[in-house]
C-alpha cells in the first residue's frame, strides 16, 4: 500500500538492516528517518567487533547501500573476505552512515520505547488503517513523539538475551551475581582477558556462539594453562550441535563446529550436558566460587566455577509494541508467517526458503518487524535475509507490488542437512521425526520467487 508523502517512514535501528531499508526508500524517492539507541550506527556491533564473520563480504553488503556508497570514496572490500565486527564497522556501517545521504536521517540517541496510532490504542479498529503511527522516542532526559506513515522495526535482540535458567526465565540468584555472567560473546582474549584468565568458567550454550567462545578460551589457556571451561548445555543428543562441517557453505562457520568438536573429543574442557539450571548462588560474601545448580539426568547436580558466560541466544523486544496489531507466533515470538520456516523444533536445516513483504505483513497496515527481530528467538538469521526483506516491504511501500513479490535470495547452504539431524528418512526440509511430503513443508515457496543457492542441497 502506497505511504502518505508527507510523512516519513521510520525505522528503528542503525543496523545494517535498517540502514539498507532506509537506502530502498530513498532510492525510490521517499523519506526515512532513522532511529537509533545509540551514539554510532551499527551499536550492537560494536559490542562485539572482535569477533570474525562466518559469511564473506559478499554476503553481508546490500546492494541499495552499495549504490549511496559508490556515489562517494567508498572502496569495496574484497568480496571473499571475511571480516571482523570492527571491520564490518569501519569499512561499510560507518561510511554507509557517514558519507552518504543516510547521515541526515539518522537520530543518534534516540530510543524508541513505544509504538501505537495517533490518539488511538490497539482496541479500536474503526478507522485506525487511516491515521499515522506514533512513536514516542526517550532522549535521556527529554521525551520526544513523532509520527510516520510506516514503520519498521529493525532494532534487532542483542541487547535483550535470553537468561540462563532453563525455563526460559532467571534462575534463582541470576540476577544477584549478575556481576559474574556475562552474556553474548565476551572478548576473553583481550578487552575482557583479566576477568577469565586462570578461572574456571561455565560457558552455557550450544549455538556457534557458544563455540566461537569455546575457541577463544583454549587459545587463552595456551597461555594460562589454569584457565578451565565448562561446557553446560541443555541437549541430550549431539548430533547437530557442531552444524555441517566440511558441508557448511561457509568454511568458517564449519571449521567452528569441527573445533569444538575436536576439543570435546580431545578432552580440552568438561561437558556438562544434558544440565538443566534453576539456581546460582554462592556460599558466602567473600567466596569468589559461584554454585550453579540444577538437574542433570534426572538428578540434582551442581558445578562450581568463577565465572559464567551465557551464550543462550537471545529474544525481541515486543514490550513496545503493546499498542500496534502485531501477528507473532506464540513460540518463536518472531513474526507468525514465517515461524513455520526457521522453527527448530520441527526443522532439520537451517536454509530459509524466500520471503518478504508478504510473510512480513501484520494486522496493523504499514508496520513490518524485520532483521533478526522477525526471526524471534529462532537462530540462523543472515544479513542478507533481513537485506531481502527491507528490499520487498520499501518496495511494497511504494506501490511496486511485482517489485515486491519478486523475492532474489542469495544464500549459502549452512551444511546442516548432511548430519544424523534427518531422521527416519525424512528429507532435509521436512519436519524432523516425520514422513511429511516434502511438498507441504519449507521447500515449497508460496508465490513467485528467484532463488540463488550457494551450494544447492535442499530447499532448491
Amino acid at each position: 500500500m502506497t505511504v502518505e508523502e508527507n510523512l516519513p517512514i521510520a525505522i528503528i535501528g542503525a543496523g545494517p538492516v535498517g540502514l539498507a531499508a532506509a537506502s530502498y526508500i530513498i532510492k525510490r524517492g521517499k523519506t526515512p528517518i532513522i532511529l537509533e539507541a545509540g551514539d554510532e550506527a551499527g551499536y550492537a556491533i560494536r559490542q562485539w567487533e572482535h569477533v570474525r564473520l562466518f559469511s564473506p563480504w559478499k554476503y553481508n553488503m546490500d546492494k541499495a547501500a552499495v549504490e549511496l556508497l559508490k556515489a562517494s570514496s567508498w572502496i569495496e572490500p574484497e568480496p571473499e573476505k571475511l571480516p571482523t565486527g570492527k571491520e564490518f564497522l569501519e569499512d561499510y556501517i560507518t561510511p554507509l552512515s557517514k558519507n552518504t545521504v543516510l547521515k541526515d536521517f539518522i537520530k543518534y540517541g534516540s530510543k524508541v520505547t513505544a509504538v501505537t496510532r495517533l490518539n488511538t490504542d490497539k482496541i479500536r479498529t474503526f478507522g485506525r488503517e487511516k491515521l499515522p503511527y506514533v512513536l514516542k522516542i526517550d532522549r535521556g532526559s527529554d521525551t520526544e513523539f513523532i509520527q510516520a506513515s510506516a514503520v519498521i522495526d529493525t532494532s534487532g535482540t542483542w541487547f535483550t538475551p535470553n537468561p540462563i535458567g532453563s525455563g526460559g526465565i532467571k534462575a534463582a540468584g541470576e540476577e544477584e551475581h549478575s556481576n559474574k555472567i556475562t552474556y553474548g560473546i565476551p572478548n576473553v582474549l583481550n578487552k575482557d582477558r583479566a576477568k577469565f584468565e586462570d578461572k574456571t568458567i561455565a560457558v552455557v550454550g550450544s549455538g556457534h556462539s557458544a563455540m566461537q567462545v569455546i575457541i577463544d578460551l583454549l587459545e587463552l589457556q595456551e597461555t594460562s594453562q589454569t584457565t578451565n571451561m565448562k561446557w553446560v548445555m541443555r541437549k541430550t543428543d549431539l548430533g547437530n550441535v557442531f552444524g555441517g562441517g566440511k558441508d557448511d557453505a561457509l568454511p568458517a562457520r564449519g571449521e567452528i563446529g569441527m573445533k569444538a568438536k575436536k576439543a570435546v573429543e580431545y578432552n580440552r574442557l568438561e561437558l556438562v550436558t544434558p544440565f538443566l539450571i534453576n539456581k546460582v548462588s554462592m556460599e558466602s560474601s567473600g567466596d569468589s566460587k559461584l554454585k550453579v545448580h540444577g538437574f542433570k539426568n534426572g538428578q540434582n547436580h551442581h558445578i562450581e566455577v568463577d565465572e559464567i558466560i551465557a551464550t543462550t541466544g537471545f529474544r525481541p523486544d515486543l514490550e513496545m509494541l503493546r499498542e500496534v496489531r502485531v501477528n507473532i507466533d506464540s513460540s518463536l515470538e518472531s513474526v507468525a508467517d514465517i515461524a513455520s520456516m526457521i522453527d527448530p523444533n520441527i526443522h532439520s536445516c537451517g536454509t530459509v526458503p524466500p520471503h518478504g513483504v508478504e510473510e512480513l505483513k501484520h494486522d496493523d497496515e504499514n508496520f513490518f518487524i524485520a532483521g533478526m527481530k522477525s526471526y524471534g528467538r529462532a537462530p540462523t538469521f543472515l544479513m542478507a535475509t533481513g537485506y531481502e526483506q527491507v528490499r520487498s516491504i520499501v518496495a511494497y511501500l511504494d506501490g511496486d507490488l511485482e517489485a515486491a513479490n519478486r523475492i532474489e535470495l542469495d544464500l549459502p547452504e549452512t551444511g546442516v542437512c548432511s548430519s544424523n539431524l534427518s531422521l527416519n528418512g525424512a528429507e532435509c526440509c521436512a519436519p524432523a521425526n516425520s514422513q511429511e511430503d516434502v511438498s507441504s513443508s519449507c521447500c515449497t515457496p508460496n508465490r513467485k520467487t528467484t532463488l540463488v543457492q550457494a551450494s544447492p542441497a535442499c530447499c532448491g
